[in-house]
This record gives C-alpha cells, structure tokens and sequence, in this order.
C-alpha cells in the first residue's frame, strides 16, 4: 500500500504532528504506546484517516536467542489496537548473555548491529519467521547504523538484506540515514548498498539527522536532516519510487515551522530525483546455504558468545574481543553510556532535578560498573539505590528527597550499606 509522506509521532512534538499540513502517515515507538489506552492526539489523527505504524526497537531479532513470545504478543496487540497495515522493526541485537552463555543477562539501550556471516544471517531469518507468524500484518525491518565493524564478514550489506528477503519475504524499511552512516563509519559505498538490495521488497523509507564528530558519524535524530543524508534518498528515488518516506526526530524538537520545512525539503529531493530515473544494477544473488532453514543450536551459541563478547566490552568493562577495532569501540561504549544517562533522565526526570548538575557524572560513574539488565526504569531505581548505599548525595536533603522517591517506587526500606558487596560480586561476575 502507498503511505505517502510521514513523520515520527512521539509525545513531545504531539500537538505540531497534528497541525503540520500534507502528513498521510505517522510512525510511533510501538513500546511508548499502551495497549489498554492510546493517547488522545494519535486517536483524533487516526479519527482523520491518518494511518499509525507502530515501530518496535526491542525485539532483537538479530540476537543469538529466539525472539520472546511476550514481546511478539505486546508488538500483536499494537497493530491490532492501531489497525495498521504493517510493522515494523530492526536488523539488529539489543541483549546478549543469559542461559546461553551461562552468564548474567545484559541488555544494550541500543541496537548494535549483527554480524554479516552465514551463521547470523541463519539466525536471524529463523527468527523472523517466527516472528511472522505471531503478527496480524506483514513485518518489515530496519537496516541499522552502526560505528564498529564485525571481524570476518561474509557478505556486503547489499548481500545479506537481499538473501534475508528471499528465504523470508519480509519487507524492508531503509534508512537512508543509516546508510550515510555506514558509509562515514564503515567506508560503505550507499550506491553500492542499494544497488545490492530488492528495491521491490521496499515497504518505506527513514530520513533523519545527524552530526560528524572526530570522524564519526553519529546518528542521533536530534540534529537536522543534512545535504549528504538528501542525496542518499535521491539515489534511492531514482532507482525506485518509495511507498512512503517518513521523517524521524526523537530529541531536541524544533519548532514545527523547522519541522514542515525539512518535509517540504523531502518532498522536493523526491520529486527531483523522480526526473533522474535509472535502471537498477544487475543483483549478484547469493546462494541460500542448504538445509539452513533452521540452524542447530551450535550455530546460535556461536553467535551468542560472540555478541556477549560484544555487548560486554562495551557495557561491562570486559575485554575488546579479537578483530574489533579498539578505538571505535570506545566511542561507541561512551555513545552507549550517554545515551542511557540521557534516557534515564526522560523516564526518572526527578533524578537530575535531585542532583542537579552533577547527575550526568554520578550517572556515568555508576554505569561503569553497572550494566543495564533490565530496562530503563529499573536502571533508574538501581542507580538511585547505588547512590544510596554509598551515602550520596552528601547534601542532607538532596539524600532525603532520593530516599523518599526511591522509596515511593519501592516501597521498601532504604538500602543498606552491605548491599555493596552484593553488587561487587555481580559486578566481578558481568565483567569476568
């Protein structure tokens, strides 16, 4: 079905969502949306005949285990609450450890991307399948961006989206962001991306904003979108006309003047592009491994070690694992870290209210040694406790309004000092 022109609907842009002029479409976090209530602005735009799709970030389809049934069932319901056409999701890991690797479970914040081997890519199109058949619409997923490289890659990107596509027939969504990204962190050619990919297989598009720092591409949604991300989205227009291009913006929201001109910007890139029209490259398909249609479970403990081997070098203190490059993955250790203090803030704002401007540092200090196993509000009551147990804030009555907000959320005690041990030992544990 066509869509048109979107833009990511998300609570703080709410209000300019629905007055902004020419939206056919929004796109909204499947995991901000409660399945009993929906919020009033997206009832009055689907009351409009505006189409909502939800967009799920924590499935972890690209994960060494097989995707949780509660999380297809949550990601079920909001296409049925929503009556959308699809949904969609991303080609990426967002957890790593647990009884696989007999090591504590670790959970990213993020979505780091998965290795383009044979074995991933067995992985990942079983877990799509299964994934398929637990929801109501089609299923299209979400090339990622990423700042670090696997080791030993078997297959472009071109490649792997193309195979993916032929055992599975999921859909694509690209994010021609993300493939500037690529070709800033990665040194992949967007040109050569595209041309290896199913065009037809292309269910919408993601346009968004980023900023180059030291060499690094950051993707970061918060900045506007740029000339180079622009004319990725005409390469891809000229190679096909898009059922729908949606724009993304998740921190630092304009105003909805800025909003509307960097639609009417897409619009134009669109149209320009639509005059250029050029054949698609020839595919070189890649062979389907035989018999690969559901891999033993020696391939997913392979790729589970070696994605707990990632995750723990970037959350959890541990070792950088053979063939990564170190200095990118402290960049994106630090991004990951930054990320996490920030969202923490948005879900627990009374924190940097408590702690004034020595939250980020004290958050920071914290994440260190505490990596996220559990979402971000119980990383928000854990380092509220962490920062009690050590006797902080030293100001008295900073320390009192966080002991009764922890307390209000609780509804226990405050901790005691020899938790420290505990959280020593586990800490020890993750890092090993």
């Amino acid at each position: 079905m066509r869509l048109g022109i979107g833009i990511g609907w998300r609570p703080e842009i709410a209000d300019a969502v629905e007055a902004l002029p020419g939206i056919d479409w929004v796109e909204a976090v499947a995991e901000n949306i409660c399945t009993g209530h929906l919020p009033d602005s997206l009832v009055r735009l689907r009351v409009r005949g505006v189409t909502v799709v939800p967009h799920g970030v924590s499935l972890g389809l690209g994960g060494a285990d097989r995707p949780d049934p509660g999380r297809l069932a949550g990601l079920a319901a909001r296409a049925e609450l929503l009556s959308a056409p699809l949904v969609t999701e991303h080609i990426a890991f967002v957890r790593a450890g647990g009884p696989r690797t007999s090591s504590p479970g670790l959970e990213a914040g993020h979505l780091l991307p998965v290795p383009r081997t044979r074995d991933a890519l067995d992985v990942l199109c079983e877990n799509v399948r299964i994934a398929q058949e637990s929801l109501p619409v089609p299923l299209a997923l979400e090339n990622i961006a990423a700042l670090i490289s696997w080791p030993d890659e078997e297959l472009t990107e071109g490649q792997f989206l193309a195979e993916l596509v032929e055992r599975t027939g999921v859909r694509l969504l690209i994010d021609v962001a993300n493939l500037h990204t690529n070709h800033v962190n990665r040194g992949e050619d967007p040109a050569t991306a595209l041309d290896g990919l199913p065009v037809e297989a292309i269910a919408y598009v993601h346009v968004a904003g980023g900023v180059e720092k030291d060499g690094v591409w950051h993707d970061t949604h918060a900045h506007p979108v740029t000339e180079p991300v622009l004319d990725v989205l005409a390469e891809l227009r000229s190679r096909v006309d898009p059922p729908g291009v949606l724009l993304e913006r998740d921190d630092d929201f304009p105003p909805a003047e800025e909003l509307a001109g960097e639609l009417d910007t897409i619009r134009a890139t669109l149209n320009r592009a639509a005059g250029d029209t050029k054949r698609p490259a020839p595919r070189v398909r890649p062979s389907a491994r035989p018999g690969a249609s559901t891999p033993p479970d020696a391939t997913r403990d392979r790729l589970a070690a070696a994605q707990t081997g990632l995750l723990r070098a970037l959350v959890a203190g541990g070792p950088a694992p053979q063939g990564f490059d170190r200095r990118r993955l402290g960049v994106q250790s630090r991004a990951l870290a930054a990320k996490r203090a920030g969202v923490v803030a948005k879900v627990a704002p009374e924190l940097p209210e408590i702690l004034g401007t020595g939250y980020r540092d004290a958050f920071l200090s914290y994440a260190a040694t505490r990596p996220m196993s559990a979402g971000y509000r119980r990383d928000a009551m854990d380092f509220a406790e962490d920062l009690l147990i050590a006797g902080r804030p030293a100001d008295d009555a900073a320390r009192r309004r966080l002991t009764h907000w922890w307390q209000d959320r609780a509804g226990a005690r405050p901790p005691r000092r020899t938790t420290r041990l505990v959280r020593a030992a586990r800490a020890a544990l993750i890092g090993r």
